[in-house]
């Protein structure tokens, strides 16, 4: 019986409704009170039913929950036989949940929507070489698999062959087409726009980057911050405060009407709602936009940083060097540049890397009795020329003639933050390329976002040398930067800054900073999802994206500042309840769960707006 009337809860609720409207209309068209009351008498025991129950429930648990006061309410109405207003309580009452429900539900809508995108399938490699339609449980790691156009790539893997453009917005939230070749790596949830891939599965179900993120996103909209544990122990003492609140003005003014609307009007309902439905819109709102904040906490604690401290390698910068300067002298370039390239192909030195990708596809040459130089570069032979390439160091011990065009060239490259490479043919120089890491581009926008939202101090640390941090801190207008720093010289420096009274961020590549990380009052993973950066950090920013920086502070702020206008909403509203109810003759118990039910209405619609926060530029 108890779960026939929990499931038909919503039915209830409507048959309530409808029968309050036929009491009404028939005493207003016919002046019948036998269908007016008995309407009513019926109303106010279907409606009282659940909410009773409930009530049980809570005092099982001894706990005095807020369908304790509804119940004892609608009982007292019924037995002085104000049939009107039990009627009428009960019903706001339902429909109060039935809206709260289907709005929260609302909120929730970033989880339910990412569990949706989960793939259920995939097309799997088997023993016959054909490959079939197997449920997404059936799959291992190690399993090939084949992605065609339009379908979700079941898992976490690597391409083997094929190639298309994949929709990565579920992992990322930016929706612009990735391309995908041989060797990239893919992940579970994202879509396939175009192409077919034949993928080798590297993690499967839970363990894949979306089933993380999932994960994590439940975790951080079941979590609890600060403000919501005090509101649960308030309404502990609260709820039965009002009881007796109530049972005193009974004995004092023997008015048990006005004793029943006290506990009507005194339910903390919008208080106990509003700050969690904030705090699942502000989470839903950054999963959906690539920011994944890991529990409530987090956004207490962000809203209020003053400092963040960011690592250089990979997080304002690219983290891959490039080149980002070049001089030619002399004829015959072309021809350098595939003896260049021809000795770089030889070497796995990252900034011969960069060298390779700046020249792009070229003519390869063959390389004969290759000499490493420790500290200076390679010498080698190709089409019977000597090719040396490397630092000054290396010039010189080649007796390579540097103009005085070539000296001033050089000069200005390593102001730059420039790491050089030369290319002499036959003792005569012919390509100068400077090679840094490349500021990540809008980084300095984001930066200027983030001081308008009140960050006082941009502190960067770096294990490279001062004069590269100090040219990056330049370009950028840092508050301070150190260079030289090693993992544990920056966690000192977190905690000295900690000790001063800030409040501090840092935001790291969740790998070799994690002691900074899990140090900081909020660490921030640039970290692409991987698991080093979830199980670091506080707040991720997916896909390494920096841009997201700026809106995953400005959202938590909002809904820090929306978490207390929910508050404000409902304290305020039980008060002008209360005070109408003792110095005024126009509020009543009926009137009283209205405005009450409107409040809870009022507090969830207002922290539904965060779903849709953007941050004005």
């Amino acid at each position: 019986m108890q779960r026939y009337i929990y499931k038909n809860k919503n039915l209830i609720t409507l048959i309530s409704g409808i029968l309050i409207g036929l009491a009404f209309i028939s005493k207003f068209t016919t002046g019948n009170m036998n269908i007016f009351q008995w309407a009513l008498i019926v109303a106010s025991i279907l409606g009282a039913l659940p909410i009773a129950l409930q009530a049980y429930q809570s005092l099982r648990v001894k706990v005095v929950s807020i369908d304790v006061l509804v119940t004892i309410a609608v009982l007292g109405a019924f037995l002085i036989q104000n049939y009107e207003e039990s009627a009428i309580v009960t019903f706001l009452f339902l429909f109060g949940a039935y809206l709260e429900q289907r709005t929260l539900n609302q909120t929730r809508s970033a989880i339910k929507e990412l569990v949706e995108m989960a793939p259920e399938s995939a097309l799997k490699l088997m023993e016959n070489s054909e490959f079939e339609e197997v449920d997404i449980d059936d799959v291992d790691v190690g399993d090939i698999l084949l992605v065609k156009t339009g379908a979700k790539v079941p898992v976490d893997g690597t391409v083997l062959s094929g190639e298309g453009y994949i929709n990565e917005a579920s992992i990322t939230g930016e929706s612009v087409p990735v391309e995908k070749t041989e060797g990239s790596k893919v992940y579970a949830g994202t879509i396939l726009d175009n192409g077919t891939l034949r993928i080798v599965a590297d993690r499967v179900g839970e363990d894949t980057t979306f089933g993380k993120i999932i994960e994590l996103v439940e975790e951080a909209q079941d979590s609890k911050s600060e403000a919501e544990r005090f509101i649960d122990r308030f309404a502990k003492y609260y709820t039965p405060a009002v009881l007796v609140i109530g049972f005193v003005t009974w004995l004092i003014s023997r008015d048990i009407e006005l004793a029943i609307t006290i506990l009507v009007l005194g339910c903390p309902g919008a208080l106990v709602i509003g700050v969690p439905v904030s705090n699942v819109a502000g989470i839903g709102n950054g999963a959906r936009n690539g920011v994944l904040l890991k529990g409530s906490e987090v956004i207490n604690d962000f809203s209020k940083l003053d400092t963040i401290v960011f690592d250089k390698t990979g997080t304002l910068t690219m983290g891959n060097p490039s080149v980002a300067e070049k001089e030619y002298y002399g004829d015959n370039i072309d021809e350098a540049l595939k003896y260049l390239a021809s000795v770089e192909s030889e070497s796995d030195h990252p900034l011969a890397k960069a060298v390779l990708e700046e020249i792009g596809d070229i003519e390869l040459l063959p390389v004969e009795n290759t000499e490493v130089i420790k500290g200076g570069g390679i010498v080698a032979n190709v089409k019977g020329h000597r090719i040396a390439v490397g630092n000054v160091h290396l010039m010189e011990r080649e007796n390579v003639e540097l103009s005085e065009k070539a000296k001033k060239d050089i000069e200005g490259f390593e102001k730059n933050g420039n790491s050089l490479v030369l290319t002499a043919v036959d003792g005569e120089l012919k390509i100068l390329m400077g090679v840094r890491d490349q500021i990540r581009p809008g980084v300095k926008e984001d930066l200027e976002r983030l001081r308008r939202l009140g960050v006082k101090n941009l502190v960067m640390l770096s294990g490279d040398n001062q004069g590269t941090v100090d040219l990056v801190s330049r370009e950028l207008g840092l508050t301070e930067a150190h260079g030289n720093m090693l993992p544990e010289d920056k966690s000192e420096y977190i905690k000295k800054l900690k000790e001063k009274g800030q409040i501090v961020a840092f935001v790291g590549d969740g790998v070799n900073d994690s002691p900074s990380l899990a140090l900081a009052d909020i660490g921030i993973a640039m970290g692409g999802g991987t698991d080093v950066a979830i199980e670091t950090s506080d707040v991720v920013l997916m896909n390494s994206d920096f841009s997201r920086l700026p809106h995953a502070l400005g959202l938590v702020k909002a809904t820090a500042r929306n978490m207390k206008q929910n508050i404000f909403i409902a304290v305020g509203t039980v008060a002008v309840l209360l005070y109408s109810l003792l110095f005024s003759n126009w509020m009543n118990m009926s009137i009283g769960m209205l405005v009450h039910e409107g409040s809870i209405l009022a507090v969830i619609l207002n922290g539904m707006r965060l779903l849709s926060y953007r941050l004005r530029n």
